[in-house]
């Protein structure tokens, strides 16, 4: 019996966050994703020794499966390589000056977060389970 390969990413997400589960979910329907994992932080998923959860929910994170760990743009840029349809944006999003700008864009998002998050909570209708 052969052990079941790495999975290419590893993503870790805030599954209290109503903005991270309609964007997780996205990417969850895309082709390409079913050889992804999948781990919701807010309900316990292990994130590893070198990850916090307190870590895990204040930023975006995933893992290749060398074991390297990337957070904010740079992680957003490794997901969206591992799915077709979405290679290029993942590869241009690495280049600079690009990638900066994503980077200050995840950081200004994170700030607005808490209130996008109550908005959200207060407006959108929450899929049955």
């Amino acid at each position: 019996m052969h052990p079941s390969p790495l999975p290419e990413v590893t993503v870790y997400y805030d599954g209290s966050c109503p903005l991270c589960r309609r964007e997780i979910a996205l990417y969850q329907r895309l082709r390409g994703a079913e050889h992804l994992a999948w781990h919701d932080v807010s309900a316990g998923a292990p994130t590893g020794s070198d990850l916090s959860c307190a870590a895990a929910l204040r930023r975006f994170h995933v893992r290749d499966a060398r074991g390297r760990l990337y957070s904010g743009a740079a992680a957003f840029a490794r997901l969206w390589r591992s799915l077709p349809g979405w290679r290029a944006l993942g590869w241009l999003a690495l280049l600079p000056p690009l990638s900066w700008l994503l980077e200050l864009g995840y950081r200004l998002f994170l700030r607005l977060r808490p209130r996008l998050q109550r908005w959200a909570r207060a407006h959108w209708q929450e899929p049955a389970p």
